[in-house]
C-alpha cells in the first residue's frame, strides 16, 4: 500500500484525540499569541528578568507555555503525560531541562547524578527509550568555547588524533575541567548502557560544538560496539554538516562501532547569524531554507543506506521530510518499526505528525522536557521564538487546530 494511503497528516481527529475541548481552546489561544513576533521578542527578554526579580508571573507561564511544552516540574509529575502518550503508542525522549551556566564542579556533579536518576526512571518505563543531555549542563560554556578550535573531520584511524594541539596545551585548571567533563559524560553513558536506555547528546551553538562532537565520538566508540547507546545530534541548517555526517560514518567503519544520529534542522539560526555578523566571520548557516531541506533529506538517505549499523532519529517538524522518510523506508523494504528507524517531534508541537506516524506503526516519540520552571525558562523562550520566527509553523498549528474545531463543532 502506498505510504500516502497509510499516513495522513491532515487527520486532526487522531492528532488531537488526547486533547479535551478546553485544552484545544487553550492551545489555540497560545499559538494565536505566538503569531505576533514583536510581542514574543519582548516577552522572551522580560520573562527571565521578571522571574529573577520575583514578579508574580510564574502562574501565567505555568498554565500557558509550560503546560503546552513541558511534561512537569519533576520526574513524578511527568507520569500523566507519559501514560497518555503510551496509550497512543507514542514513546518519549526524556529531557531534564537544565542548560548552560557558569557553575563550579559541585553543581555539575549534582546535575550528573540527576541525569543518572532520569536514566533509572526511564528504565522502568517501557515507552522511554532515550534521554537527552546537554553538555552545557555538565560544564561551562566558556571552557567549551576555548576548546572549539576546529577538531576537524573525524577521518583519523585513532580518535586520539582528533584532539587538536590547542586542547593538548590547556592550562592545568582547564585540563582538570575538561577531564571532569569527560568523566561525567562517560558516567552517564555507562549507566545508560547498563540500563538499556539511549543517550542523545544535543547539538548546541557552532562556537562550542566541536568539543561536543568530539565527546560524542568518544562515547560512541566506547559504548556503541554491539548496540547503539549514544547518539550525536546533527544540525543540517549548518552548511558543513552533510560532509561531517559522511565523515562520521567513515570514522565509525574504520573503528568498528555503530553510529547513533538525531537529525534536526537546528535551533540557533538567528543567534548564529547575529554573532557571525558582529564578529565578522562567514556564517555557518545555509544560504536559504531550500539548501537546508536538501541536505536534511540527503542525510536521511545516507542513514537509510547504513540502517543495519546506524540508528537514525528523524527529529523534524517538516511534513515533507517525514513523508519522504516514511516513503523511502517503504521503498527500501525497511520495516516501519525497524529498531534503527525513529521519528520525533517536540511535545506540544506537530501532533498531526506524531500521532499519525504512531498510528501507522512507526516508532515515534515526543521530546519531553521536565524540570523546575526557573530551569526550563530558556527552553520555553526558544519554543516561543521558534514558533514566531519559523515560516508557517504557527499558522500551520492554528490551521490544524481550527480544522479540529470545525470537526468537533466547537
Amino acid at each position: 500500500m502506498p505510504i500516502d494511503q497509510v499516513l495522513n497528516f491532515e487527520d486532526t481527529e487522531k492528532a488531537f484525540a488526547y486533547k479535551s475541548d478546553s485544552q484545544l481552546k487553550k492551545a489555540k489561544f497560545l499559538f494565536s499569541v505566538m503569531q505576533f513576533s514583536p510581542l514574543v521578542k519582548i516577552g522572551s527578554r522580560l520573562t527571565p528578568w521578571a522571574i529573577k526579580t520575583g514578579l508574580p508571573v510564574k502562574g501565567i507561564i505555568k498554565h500557558t507555555l509550560f503546560e503546552q511544552f513541558v511534561g512537569g516540574e519533576s520526574l513524578k509529575d511527568t507520569a500523566s503525560v507519559l501514560n497518555m502518550l503510551d496509550s497512543f503508542k507514542v514513546k518519549v525522549i526524556l529531557d531534564y531541562g537544565v542548560e548552560g551556566g557558569e557553575y563550579g564542579d559541585a553543581k555539575y556533579d549534582i546535575e550528573t547524578e540527576t541525569f543518572i536518576k532520569v536514566l533509572a526512571f526511564s528504565a522502568t518505563r517501557k515507552n522511554i527509550p532515550f534521554i537527552s543531555i546537554k553538555v552545557t549542563g555538565l560544564s561551562s560554556k566558556s571552557l567549551l568555547e576555548k576548546l572549539n578550535v576546529s577538531i576537524g573531520k573525524p577521518t583519523s584511524d585513532k580518535i586520539e588524533n582528533l584532539i587538536p594541539t590547542e586542547i593538548k596545551k590547556l592550562t592545568d585548571e582547564d585540563q582538570k575541567a575538561w577531564d571532569n567533563l569527560l568523566k561525567r559524560t562517560e558516567k552517564i553513558c555507562r549507566n545508560a548502557a547498563n540500563l538499556g536506555v539511549g543517550v542523545m547528546i544535543d547539538a548546541e551553538e557552532s562556537w562550542i560544538q566541536d568539543p561536543i562532537d568530539y565527546i560524542a565520538f568518544l562515547m560512541m566508540e566506547k559504548f556503541n560496539k554491539e548496540k547503539i547507546v549514544v547518539y550525536n545530534t546533527i544540525q543540517l541548517y549548518r552548511s558543513d554538516r552533510l560532509q561531517f555526517l559522511s565523515d562520521s560514518y567513515a570514522h565509525a567503519e574504520m573503528n568498528n562501532y555503530h553510529v547513533g544520529l538525531k537529525l534536526v534542522r537546528g535551533a540557533y539560526m538567528e543567534k548564529e547569524r547575529e554573532r557571525a555578523e558582529k564578529a565578522v566571520y562567514p556564517s555557518p548557516i545555509q544560504l536559504d531554507k531550500s539548501s537546508t531541506d536538501k541536505d536534511y533529506n540527503e542525510a536521511i538517505q545516507l542513514g537509510f543506506e547504513k540502517i543495519d549499523t546506524c540508528s537514525v532519529i528523524i527529529a523534524s517538524h517538516n511534513e515533507f521530510s517525514n513523508l519522504f522518510a516514511a516513503d523511502l523506508a517503504q521503498k527500501k523494504g525497511i520495516a516501519l518499526n525497524h529498531k534503527h528507524l525513529h521519528f520525533s517531534q517536540l511535545y506540544g508541537m506537530s501532533d498531526n505528525l506524531t500521532f499519525n506516524l504512531a498510528d501507522a506503526g512507526f516508532n515515534v516519540s515526543k521530546y519531553l522536557p521536565f524540570g523546575p520552571l526557573e530551569e526550563v525558562i530558556p527552553y520555553l523562550m526558544r519554543r516561543a521564538q521558534e514558533n514566531s520566527s519559523v515560516s508557517g509553523q504557527t499558522s500551520r498549528e492554528l490551521q490544524l487546530i481550527n480544522k479540529e474545531y470545525k470537526r468537533r463543532g466547537i
